[in-house]
């Protein structure tokens, strides 16, 4: 058993995963205890209720953010969207249950998300970088805040496509893979031929890169 001062983290991720897994509202406070090897009152002692665990994993997803754009350093702008992209799409892959079960503590945590916002505003500042270097096709995009806007929404909202359309349950990494290549399905067409490459190499590296870590 760990320390008092690790007790709160483990809590935390044993929670994190079995939301993900069974989902908010079948998880019980007896079995997160139960499954990290404590008592239910050791862990009401640190969360009084589901919605505070709720509650503190989403702060912790908004540090998380908040970490990766105060340190992020840039680059070439096809690695800084993949690098983007992909982060996201991560975030979102591992607190699924944050937006598949939001109904049940949106009351606590708001109806706007700040980090949601950011990192729509970051988004929307890498399309204005890709515009400022030139690499759209001309005639393809009228209004950069829509093309950005659209992508946002499919990246978002992917895994509720997946869950709605596909009748998926168990999501897996790869799932959210092809979830990147609808976003590039959006995007590539609206860029110039050598950009496109460079934004293929770079998300193909990236992937890469990811899949050895996991392998790791």
């Amino acid at each position: 058993m760990g320390s008092r001062t690790e007790t709160p983290k483990r809590i935390l991720e044993a929670s994190r995963k079995l939301f993900n897994e069974k989902g908010y509202a079948a998880t019980s406070l007896s079995e997160i205890a139960a499954s990290i090897g404590i008592s239910q009152g050791n862990l009401t002692y640190h969360f009084p209720s589901k919605s505070d665990l709720a509650l503190e994993i989403v702060h912790t997803v908004r540090q998380q953010m908040n970490d990766r754009r105060e340190t992020v350093q840039p680059g070439h702008v096809a690695d800084d969207y993949v690098a983007h992209l992909l982060f996201a799409m991560g975030v979102i892959w591992n607190h699924r249950f944050l937006l598949r079960d939001r109904v049940h503590f949106a009351e606590k945590i708001g109806s706007t998300e700040p980090q949601s916002i950011a990192d729509y505003e970051e988004l929307y500042a890498l399309m204005k970088r890709i515009e400022a270097e030139g690499m759209f096709r001309e005639n393809t995009v009228d209004e950069l805040s829509v093309l950005t806007r659209s992508i946002w929404v499919m990246s978002r909202y992917w895994m509720d496509h997946l869950s709605e359309f596909e009748g998926l349950k168990d999501i897996r990494w790869a799932d959210q893979v092809r979830g990147v290549e609808h976003h590039f399905a959006v995007l590539l067409p609206c860029l110039k031929q050598p950009a496109r490459r460079q934004f293929r190499v770079a998300l193909d590296r990236a992937i890469a890169k990811q899949e050895a870590l996991r392998l790791a």
